[in-house]
């Protein structure tokens, strides 16, 4: 009996983020979107099969910006460039992996969107984005306690690197506060809701201004309602539309780099933590359209 080959075999490229062209090695592209199949240590199992779980999801997404003037793609050139193979081997350890890919690619390419990833990986995009930028401002969604933790010790180092300009990080959607802030401001969910999404992102435009900015969103920013998937489970959260909604406000600044982070497939049979991490890198790239649109 012929054997029929099964439909993810049969394809004739690799699902692509928001069906956007397959470039193994894209060059002189305004975006470039790169999946980061990775398992954090300590953290949640699974993720490694986040950034083909977020492109499966992204197939059904709305395409940013199609139903308000010109369209995201009419406005900036975007490919999805695949995978990075994490898989150290004798080419160093993996963060030295990451690096080095993205340095080669943000040679020719001006800004990259990274799918998956974690913590110990965003000090290594940093590099390869500060290399280009210098110290850059830091944006970060996320539910990470705040203070003297071992979680944080990322962006501890990449202010000791002087990869990010201390004076302008902001970071929204912390739970279990405590300790002091390594410079910055902090937004916990309690400041938030007092603020709202509108007070926010003035916060936001306050702090970062024109400085070039690097937007880091992990997924556990949004209560468990909304992302499931995400490996948090204390309630309290920002909602989906509240997370899409301060995104709005990257436009408005200078970004040049962007992640989206946390996903876990087997934590979520629903889907739904992907379909938000697909949103909101669509709404990245919106909004990084409309960022080159403003005069510098």
């Amino acid at each position: 009996m012929e054997r029929i080959a099964s439909p993810a075999r049969s394809r004739a490229r690799p699902p692509t983020f928001l069906r956007l062209p397959f470039e193994r090695d894209p060059t002189a592209r305004d975006l470039v979107v790169l999946g980061l199949p990775y398992d954090e240590s300590g953290r949640c199992p699974g993720m490694r099969l986040g950034p083909d779980a977020v492109r499966e999801a992204s197939a059904l997404a709305h395409v940013p910006g199609a139903d308000c003037g010109p369209g995201t793609f009419d406005l900036v050139d975007c490919v999805d460039g695949g995978d990075i193979d994490l898989t150290p081997c004798g080419s160093g350890t993996v963060p030295e992996v990451l690096y080095t890919r993205l340095s080669r690619l943000l040679a020719g390419n001006a800004a990259v969107l990274l799918l998956g990833g974690g913590r110990s990986l965003t000090v290594a995009a940093l590099r390869a984005v500060a290399e280009r930028h210098g110290p850059v401002a830091f944006l970060r969604l996320a539910a990470d306690p705040v203070g003297p933790h071992p979680q944080e010790d990322f962006l501890c180092r990449a202010i000791e690197e002087r990869l990010v300009d201390p004076s302008a990080v902001v970071r929204i959607g912390l739970r279990g506060a405590s300790g002091r802030a390594q410079g910055g401001v902090m937004l916990d969910v309690g400041r938030f809701g007092r603020l709202g999404v509108r007070g926010a992102a003035e916060v936001v435009r306050h702090r970062i201004g024109r400085r070039p900015v690097y937007v880091s969103v992990a997924v556990d920013v949004a209560d468990p309602a909304f992302a499931p998937g995400a490996g948090t489970r204390v309630p309290g959260g920002l909602t989906s539309r509240e997370v899409l909604g301060l995104l709005r406000c990257v436009g408005d600044l200078c970004p040049v780099g962007f992640e989206v982070m946390g996903v876990s497939p087997p934590q979520d049979l629903s889907g739904i933590t992907a379909a938000l991490a697909s949103e909101i890198g669509g709404e990245l790239i919106h909004q990084y359209a409309r960022a080159q649109r403003i005069p510098m």
